[in-house]
């Protein structure tokens, strides 16, 4: 480099820099400050003024745009859409798709072309709030309880009808409210995450969020962003006059027929390219291809996909719902999944059916015993039909189904708080339950905060040469600079005679981006008329490139390891003049340090039986340092091992169970490693932030799209944090744990209260012919509702181990609590039998004192079973305070008290008031013995669950192994099925032969 040398020593001449051609094309408008110049004068510039600053996100946050207006009397019209025509089938008019490349589409177009195609967008459609609000009367449960309110309208016991009514509308109400604000909450952090589009309106360039696109926009897709819409390539942004030629080509393809393009697609590719490649599009999440697709004029671009490499303009061909990748998810919105959440409430649902029924039996054989009538006194209590609808209301827990869900859509919007946004609400289900972390290394460890230390620079080279060839090798895109690339360019703010060289008039040829093939960026610049070819990638694959001595092969293959150890990532840089060899100029070392929290939020993980994995594409030395320094382990293998190890069945499942990371990994080999695991009987969590995730994110039990992920990584995700690091990830594992813990709570809670009021009332029925009025019956369950609604507020404990249902332990507990009640409410009822009235003081009424007692017991019945490890919070205290003193007026005015039952044996009258009412004095006592039954059942349950094999009741094993099994897979995955056709014969046979090895395929 003579000419290069001798710049350096005498300084550079400005005629030459003025001189400078651009091979990286200029916009056709005045976008930016960084427009203004060649390709190498703005690169200079962007060095020069960049300034540190706080990341900004991509999407700003706006108010949510105003849907398309409807007539006010078509209220069942969905909003965004004509009438008469669905967004989801509409085909876009070929006149729509002859817009002007400089003019774009005009302001007063947009509208209506979105009212015919509708927004750019997959995610669902607004749901219709009155229909959303019937679906909280659907189910199993509520289908029981709407037979209560026919039950009692056939009764003509209108004030139970109207109760019940209440019952469900309160429930359906308080369940629709909570969830549309915890949606409300979720959907305005959504816009943080937003996809935005570069497009062509009114004859300039505009940002807008990219599901304002319609048919027919012109956008310009460029390197390291997300295609926005499915777009048909016109031209080369630097060529805008090809946009003559690219109507041409169209006018030909509508002469074509169908069959022939078809044909023609068929053959082969290389048939169907017209002139260069205009852009590269990583495809991997729709064709499974590791390396970009190249795309010309004409081409489709598909919607989410990934821009490697170049700018082009396009054309939008169809919105999101209609494009390729549109279609391939509609066809499995039908199919919804229920998860392994709504498995569970149908399971307890369904038993509590079960059970009331038993009970029912039992009461109508009692009631012939003692000859009760089928519906008759119809103003009595005292008939079969009546017994039955009381024991549907209490045996039916009407607010499980509501509490439970709007207690996750609450938890929904406590992770967003936490920067966690939940697609799905059983994801919190998932989450909590988690004992395996699959974690990326790069932001997520780390800081994702590169910085290029003292570089290494081969014998004879100068160091200003070697830091020009490297920020040659790199991509000049500032808008969107990938991180290496960024902090090799700014790194010559150190090195001001590297960017001297810059401004020598380079002029970029060809440009090369890294694939995990080559493992190198390669870039072909032109100065003086001297041809460079610049090299920049792994160390390995530079040092292949050049023929340098053995001694300096060694020499730098143990600077690369030194580097690894020290946990440096290693870039080599190589440089061909024309024909000329390949001269290894040096090294950079790159180190991203871990964050500040890492070390002690692994340590806080495993604490919470949280097993931590790192799965990075840095070199083994690299995470084997890395783990180091986090006390994460040192048992890191690299993926080679994993797929070519010889490693099969179960030695392989056991090498990924008890590792504590893999390097140099692959899409692929995560979505192995995470179905390893989970054959292990391991709940996975997975992190992920590229395209190329989104397989292993769909498989794991919780995929979570880290901050800065791809649009593809975050559809494909169950959680999408907006926050970077590990510590966000665990404080969403508490905050789940938290979340099942209420819900937890809550079914102990109510199916105790099942089993309490359906053993003394049936006994009661049985033994001594007596019940609790219906219309007392339906405001114990109303105030059961009132008083738990607030459990979705409440401060709730986490488990220090990974949470699961434990069915069997569930079942166990609340039946014994549900017979402590029984047996209280037992001995307060035998007690009014004594001849002294028990604990009937001065005077008191049966029906309200029994209606008391169970009210408050059941109401404190909440605080057991949610622990004492934290205290309730002042809503659910308020709410249950509330709930009490309603039950204590009732009690002392005799509310619905009704006429005495003639019992055997019969209660002593000269203390029971006729009118129903109940002496102060008695109040205080049933309240002093509720507070000790309260106070006996919390000590019952600690001393319960203090018990090792009722407390692992129900757990499931999480590292269960199948030897067998797992060896014949593996041996099964080694066999194909090879057909074989006899010519002379005339016959062919299928038999089984070994899988050839990918050399063989290959070859």
């Amino acid at each position: 480099m003579p000419n290069i040398e001798f710049d350096l020593e005498n300084g550079l001449g400005g005629e030459k820099r003025d001189g400078a051609g651009s091979q990286r094309g200029h916009s056709i408008y005045d976008t930016n400050q960084f427009d203004t110049g060649d390709e190498y004068q703005n690169l200079v510039r962007y060095i020069s003024n960049y300034r540190e600053g706080r990341r900004k996100s991509v999407a700003s946050i706006s108010p949510d745009d105003e849907a398309i207006k409807k007539p006010w009397w078509k209220f069942w019209a969905k909003k965004g859409t004509a009438p008469g025509m669905d967004p989801n089938t509409f085909e876009v008019p070929d006149d729509w798709l002859m817009t002007d490349l400089r003019q774009g589409l005009r302001s007063s177009e947009i509208d209506g072309r979105r009212k015919l195609a509708g927004w750019n967008e997959l995610s669902t459609e607004k749901e219709n709030m009155f229909l959303k609000f019937l679906s909280y009367f659907t189910g199993p449960i509520l289908y029981v309880m709407e037979l209560a309110v026919i039950l009692a309208a056939g009764l003509q016991d209108w004030i139970d009808f109207g109760v019940i009514i209440a019952i469900l509308m309160l429930n359906a109400g308080v369940g629709w409210y909570q969830e549309k604000q915890a949606a409300d909450v979720v959907a305005s952090l959504k816009g943080d995450i937003a996809l935005r589009a570069t497009v062509v309106r009114d004859g300039s360039e505009q940002d807008i969020k990219a599901r304002e696109l319609v048919p027919g926009d012109i956008v310009i897709i460029e390197e390291a962003q997300v295609v926005p819409a499915d777009t048909r390539l016109i031209c080369a942004y630097d060529n805008p006059e090809a946009f003559e030629e690219y109507k041409q080509l169209m006018a030909e393809e509508e002469g074509e027929e169908p069959k022939e393009k078809k044909g023609s697609e068929e053959e082969g590719e290389e048939d169907t390219h017209h002139g260069v490649s205009l852009v590269a599009c990583d495809q991997s999440a729709i064709t499974g291809e590791s390396l970009a697709v190249d795309k010309y004029m004409g081409d489709t671009t598909y919607y989410t996909t990934g821009c490697k490499r170049g700018k082009a303009y396009g054309i939008v061909t169809a919105n999101a719902r209609a494009s390729f990748v549109g279609r391939t998810a509609s066809l499995v919105q039908g199919a919804k999944d229920q998860g392994h959440f709504k498995a569970i409430m149908n399971s307890i649902g369904t038993a509590l059916l079960v059970v009331v029924v038993l009970w029912i039996l039992i009461a109508w054989v009692g009631g012939f015993f003692h000859n009760i009538p089928l519906a008759t006194p119809m103003e009595s209590s005292t008939n079969l039909l009546h017994y039955v609808l009381i024991l549907l209301i209490v045996g039916v827990p009407v607010g499980l189904p509501v509490v439970t869900t709007t207690t996750l859509a609450v938890g929904a919007a406590y992770l967003a708080k936490e920067k966690a946004i939940v697609q799905k609400l059983t994801a919190i289900e998932s989450l909590a339950g988690v004992d395996v972390l699959c974690s990326d290394k790069t932001g997520t460890l780390t800081a994702n905060q590169l910085s290029i230390r003292e570089p290494f620079v081969s014998e004879d080279v100068d160091v200003n040469w070697m830091m020009a060839v490297a920020a040659l090798a790199s991509s000049h895109n500032i808008k969107s600079l990938d991180p290496i690339d960024k902090v090799t360019i700014l790194t010559l703010k150190r090195y001001p005679k590297a960017r001297e060289i810059l401004e020598q008039g380079w002029k970029t040829e060809k440009y090369t981006p890294f694939d995990p093939v080559s493992k190198r960026i390669t870039a072909v610049c032109i100065c003086d008329g001297v041809r460079y070819t610049c090299a920049k990638g792994a160390p390995k694959a530079i040092l292949s490139l050049s023929n340098c001595s053995e001694e300096t092969a060694a020499l730098f293959k143990a600077k690369a390891s030194e580097f690894a150890r020290r946990g440096f990532r290693s870039l080599g840089v190589a440089v061909q003049k024309n024909d000329e060899p390949w001269d290894l100029l040096g090294m950079l070392s790159m180190f991203d340090p871990p964050r500040e929290d890492t070390a002690q939020t692994i340590a806080e993980a495993q604490i919470l039986g949280l097993q931590v994995k790192m799965l990075t594409g840095d070199a083994i030395a690299i995470a084997k340092e890395t783990c180091k320094m986090l006390a994460l382990g040192t048992k890191v293998y690299n993926s080679d091992r994993l797929i070519h190890g010889g490693l099969s069945g179960t030695t392989q499942h056991d090498l990924v169970e008890r590792a504590d990371g893999f390097a140099e990994v692959f899409p692929e080999h995560k979505y192995q490693v995470v179905e390893m695991i989970q054959q292990r009987g391991h709940l996975t969590a997975m992190t992920g932030d590229g395209v190329n995730d989104a397989p292993s994110l769909k498989k794991s039990d919780c995929g979570i799209a880290v901050e800065g992920a791809s649009e593809a990584a975050q559809a494909a995700a169950d959680i999408v944090f907006l926050a970077p690091g590990l510590s966000t990830i665990v404080s969403a594992i508490k905050i789940a744990r938290q979340i099942f813990q209420r819900m937890k709570a809550y079914i102990q809670y109510r199916i105790a209260l099942c089993f309490h009021l359906e053993i003394y009332l049936v006994t009661s029925m049985v033994i001594i012919n007596e019940t609790l009025r219906t219309d007392l019956v339906v405001f114990l369950a109303l105030f059961a509702d009132l008083a738990t609604i607030a459990v979705a507020y409440d401060n709730a404990h986490f488990e220090a181990r990974p949470v699961e249902w434990q069915l069997p332990k569930i079942w166990i507990i609340s039946v014994m609590l549900g017979v402590l009640l029984a047996i209280a409410t037992w001995i307060l009822r035998g007690s009014l039998f004594l001849p002294s009235g028990g604990f009937i003081q001065n005077f008191g009424n049966v029906q309200e004192i029994l209606f008391l007692e169970i009210s408050l017991t059941e109401n404190w019945l909440i605080f057991v079973t949610r622990g004492g490890k934290t205290y309730p919070s002042l809503q659910l205290v308020l709410a249950i305070f509330g709930v009490d003193v309603l039950s204590t007026l009732f009690c002392v005015f005799g509310w619905l008290s009704g006429p005495s039952y003639e019992t055997s044996p019969p209660t002593p009258a000269r203390f029971i008031d006729n009118d129903g009412r109940t002496s102060i004095v008695t109040v205080v006592v049933v309240w002093c013995y509720s507070i000790g039954v309260t106070i006996v059942i919390a000590i019952v349950y600690y001393l319960m669950n203090q018990i090792a094999w009722l407390d692992n009741l129900g757990r499931k094993k999480r590292s269960r192994q199948d030897t067998s099994m797992e060896n014949i897979i593996a041996h099964l995955s080694k066999v194909a099925i090879e057909h074989e056709r006899d010519d002379v014969k005339g016959t062919s046979r299928f038999h089984l032969a070994s899988k050839a090895t990918e050399a063989e395929m290959d070859e």
